[in-house]
């Protein structure tokens, strides 16, 4: 910028946060645990309530609104998580990690309190919202205190995070609605909340973001639009209409419409909720495709594993949660070790490799599962999901974070985070259709003509009705069911093997081991925990 002559000198503006500012090990130590339990809110009210579904409904009524209790926290979850992450960019990660915390806490206290199933619908609406930036702003404040270097050592815990709450979440939904009561599956997220705000708030000493800006709104409410259209097709009305009804067609329409709307409002606004030139960095499009790839294996291990257990095991939900713990073994066990192994050499690309071998193999292997197959047989294979996943999704995050530019923190994170929810919602339902649709062939295959017609409608698709079924009609309804998992972890294999693939193509940088702070800079930037 030119001056003007003989124009009077201007007070020079606010420096911007030009680069990361790491804390100290004790520090990180401290500031993990407030991000853990704002983490482990998100993650665990994503499978808590399932389980206290049908109290809810013979409390509240509403059975034709019962998805929608899960539906509503889905969807604004994931199409709130890319905003998260830019606005965090805008306006500083401290903050706006603490305004998720309260919305959260909002929709939890509201969703405790609620009186008919349109209000828990709406607030379980607001949770989802608050879970969002709870999600991706987790990741970017790592990036923010921790060198990417270290990085590794502490990644791995958050994976064991979301592991455990896969598993945990059914565990304490089961005992807060058999005890005192479904609301409590809200009012527990209070305390945890509450902790996480007065730690981030006591240790979580970063710089104030000073940053010129334009709110890209016109982008912010397209990619909204789309994703809500393509989560409501994929969640509801494909699923329960049918994939082809003119309204299900035209929703997914409408995604993809809205999403070629939003390239273009991108590709020209001033500051874009997630700028197209990130595309053009290889790690940073390799990282995504990779996230989408393995999420709709991963959701799909996830959502379909527990079926199997209830349905064929016969294990009830609690116990089901309990026999998922081989795979929080695997994730735990290959996350901290690759991070260690990233900490101390500085190279990260194998691991995604690794864990794409080891989640084709799983696949393949969770189609095999008979009627008969052991427990320590489905432990192991759960454990090789468990390894593929921690080998690839912090490690993916790290490499990302250190390819960027560090005003692009949040809005690589909350991307990357945004494209693996997405591959969860396409996994989810993709593979439903295939079970259903394959459950229907196979019955005819192998329950015989006269049994097949004595059987109640939907009975073959409802957990409890299969186990009330007499011994002689049980034994071929559970083969047909078996043989439809089979066909939907088969279906699976090929998303893993493209994300095997990709990952081959993945570009070591060398991680960053620190930033040096000029001697005048040490007091007023390096974060402190104050007593």
């Amino acid at each position: 910028m030119t001056e003007t002559p003989g124009a009077q000198p201007q007070a020079a503006p606010p420096q911007e946060q030009q680069g990361p500012n790491y804390l100290s090990h004790k520090q990180i130590l401290v500031v993990l645990g407030g991000l853990m339990a704002g983490m482990l809110l998100a993650a665990l009210d994503q499978s808590i309530v399932g389980v206290a579904l049908p109290r809810i409904v013979s409390e509240l009524g509403g059975l034709e609104q019962l998805s929608w209790v899960v539906t509503a926290y889905l969807l604004t979850n994931t199409a709130s998580t890319p905003l998260w992450g830019k606005i965090s960019d805008l306006y500083g990660r401290r903050s706006v990690f603490q305004v998720a915390i309260v919305i959260f806490l909002i929709g939890s206290v509201l969703a405790a309190l609620a009186t008919n199933m349109p209000q828990l619908i709406g607030f379980r609406a607001l949770q989802g919202l608050g879970a969002g930036g709870l999600m991706a702003l987790s990741f970017a404040i790592i990036g923010d205190v921790i060198p990417p270097r270290e990085r590794g050592r502490y990644m791995g815990y958050f994976g064991a995070v979301f592991g455990v709450s896969s598993v945990a979440g059914p565990l304490l939904g089961g005992f807060f609605t058999d005890g005192p009561g479904w609301r409590w599956i809200f009012w527990i997220n209070v305390p945890i909340g509450i902790g996480a705000l007065l730690v981030t708030s006591w240790a979580l000493k970063l710089p104030k973001v000073v940053r010129s800006h334009k709110i890209d709104y016109l982008g912010a409410a397209t990619i909204v639009a789309s994703v809500s259209l393509l989560l409501l097709y994929l969640t509801w009305r494909g699923q329960e209409f049918g994939w082809t009804d003119g309204w299900a067609l035209a929703m997914l329409v409408g995604a993809i419409l809205l999403a070629g709307l939003f390239v273009f409002i991108e590709s020209r606004a001033a500051e874009p909720i997630i700028p197209l030139r990130l595309f053009r960095n290889p790690t940073f499009t390799i990282a995504n495709v990779y996230g989408l790839l393995a999420g709709i294996a991963m959701f799909g291990a996830i959502v379909y594993l527990p079926i199997y257990l209830q349905v064929v095991k016969d294990l009830s939900p609690t116990a089901s949660g309990l026999a998922m713990l081989p795979m929080v073994a695997g994730i735990f066990t290959s996350s901290i070790s690759s991070g260690q192994i990233m900490t101390r050499t500085g190279r990260y690309k194998i691991f995604p490799i690794l864990g794409g071998i080891s989640l084709v193999v799983a696949m393949y292997l969770l189609s095999t599962l008979h009627t008969d197959s052991s427990m320590w047989l489905v432990g192991f294979y759960q454990f090789l999901v468990g390894f593929g996943l921690g080998f690839s999704m912090q490690v993916l995050m790290t490499a990302t974070q250190n390819s960027v530019e560090f005003r692009d923190m949040g809005t690589s994170t909350g991307a990357l985070t945004f494209f693996r929810s997405m591959g969860g919602a396409v996994g989810t339902a993709v593979f439903g259709a295939v079970l259903t649709s394959r459950l229907a062939t196979h019955l005819t295959e192998v329950v015989p003509g006269r049994v097949l017609a004595q059987l109640p409608p939907g009975a073959a698709d409802n957990v409890q009705a299969i186990k009330g079924l007499p011994p002689q009609v049980k034994e071929p309804v559970l083969e047909a069911f078996v043989r439809s998992l089979h066909d939907v972890f088969l279906t699976g294999i090929p998303f893993v093997l493209g994300a095997l693939i990709i990952a081959f193509f993945l570009k070591e940088i060398p991680l960053a081991t620190g930033q040096a702070k000029k001697p005048e800079e040490a007091e007023e930037l390096t974060p402190t925990i104050s007593h």
